[in-house]
């Protein structure tokens, strides 16, 4: 596992009035704050912006390497904790799959075997809500459409649609459902609608040749099913979120419903519990921090992608765990490791 080191302002100093880190001012262009619409990478004032940021970043910290920090301030610039639990994890046979990057500069933080394909379960939601608010921008599908229910076999893996007595709802009730409460009838109807296929010849499309849906959600996985709900790999998951806050998925307005939707998800058990925000109503910014995620759980599987952003930074990060799901120890193990993922990364944009 590599881990690149961030480097602060010299004495650990910080500007006066933090600025507004890229990935927010990027989120709020691509949902309407601005009328001109700019986009981080778009060539626009955003993209000014956001260099602007890279090049007063750089300036404050020098632009030439230095050498490796003493061990007292690794333990305000580094993952020492996170690196410590996944340690333990690996050292128990658990497969892990990390990447940190930075927002500004898109520099590598931390990295650890980024590059595998592993199961992400509800991860899959992910492109699926990408190819429903496509057809919905290009007026292939509408959001107020009625979709039954019944029109899927019977799935209680997760989500409240199975709770409740509305036997239809439209699509876009369903991808709320689907994005803020891994709801797997919402999300199997809405594959139903959009098609399997579509889904795949999008992400094909955006470039991700390791990220993948193959199946909806099941009860049980028989023979002749699809092993898997969708793969991924860490370093596809940290850039496919990057991408969309910075409004970089199909367009602007496709990357701003999908933002939308993944700001409602309420599992902040994993990384999000170092936020410290409430997980049935996050949006509140008057600590200036920006989190958008999507998990994933099944058995052995423990998934965790989005981005951080707070006055003193922004990140891009994605951690998946493969484990032996043989008591509740080896699942809290894997949590640990999340959890201490979160404290490093707020450690970083704060």
């Amino acid at each position: 596992m590599s881990e690149t080191v961030r480097r602060r302002r010299p004495g650990g100093a910080e500007p006066e009035q933090p600025r507004e880190g890229s990935a927010r001012a990027a989120y709020r262009a691509s949902h309407g704050a601005d009328a001109a619409g700019d986009v981080v990478g778009s060539g626009g004032a955003g993209a000014g912006g956001a260099a602007s940021r890279r090049r007063s970043r750089r300036e404050a910290t020098g632009a030439e390497p230095q050498r490796p920090p003493s061990r007292a301030s690794l333990r305000h610039r580094s993952f020492i904790g996170t690196l410590k639990a996944l340690d333990v994890l690996s050292a128990a046979g658990a497969q892990v799959s990390v990447r940190v990057a930075d927002l500004d500069t898109g520099e590598d933080v931390l990295t650890g075997d980024d590059h595998l394909t592993v199961p992400v379960a509800g991860l899959g939601v992910v492109p699926l809500l990408i190819e429903v608010a496509a057809q919905i921008e290009f007026g292939q599908l509408d959001p107020l459409e009625i979709l039954d229910r019944g029109s899927i076999r019977p799935v209680g893996v997760a989500g409240v649609w199975q709770h409740l007595k509305a036997p239809a709802l439209p699509v876009a009730d369903l991808a709320v459902l689907a994005a803020a409460a891994s709801d797997a009838a919402a999300a199997n109807v809405l594959l139903g609608r959009v098609g399997l296929g579509a889904v795949r010849a999008r992400m094909d499309g955006i470039g991700l040749s390791k990220t993948a849906l193959i199946d909806g959600f099941r009860d049980e996985r028989g023979p002749d099913d699809a092993p898997q709900v969708a793969l991924s790999s860490a370093r596809e998951m940290s850039e496919l979120f990057t991408a969309i806050v910075n409004a970089q998925i199909v367009s602007p307005a496709v990357s701003a419903q999908v933002g939308e939707w993944l700001n409602l998800n309420q599992d902040l058990a994993l990384v999000g519990a170092a936020t410290a925000l409430d997980p049935f109503a996050h949006e509140d910014d008057r600590y200036r921090m920006l989190f958008v995620n999507k998990t994933g759980r099944g058995d052995g599987i423990r998934a965790d992608a989005g981005i951080l952003a707070g006055p003193g930074g922004g990140v891009a990060y994605a951690l998946l765990i493969g484990f032996d799901d043989l008591s509740i120890a080896h699942r809290l193990r894997a949590h640990d490791a999340f959890r201490a993922l979160g404290a490093d990364l707020m450690e970083y944009v704060f």
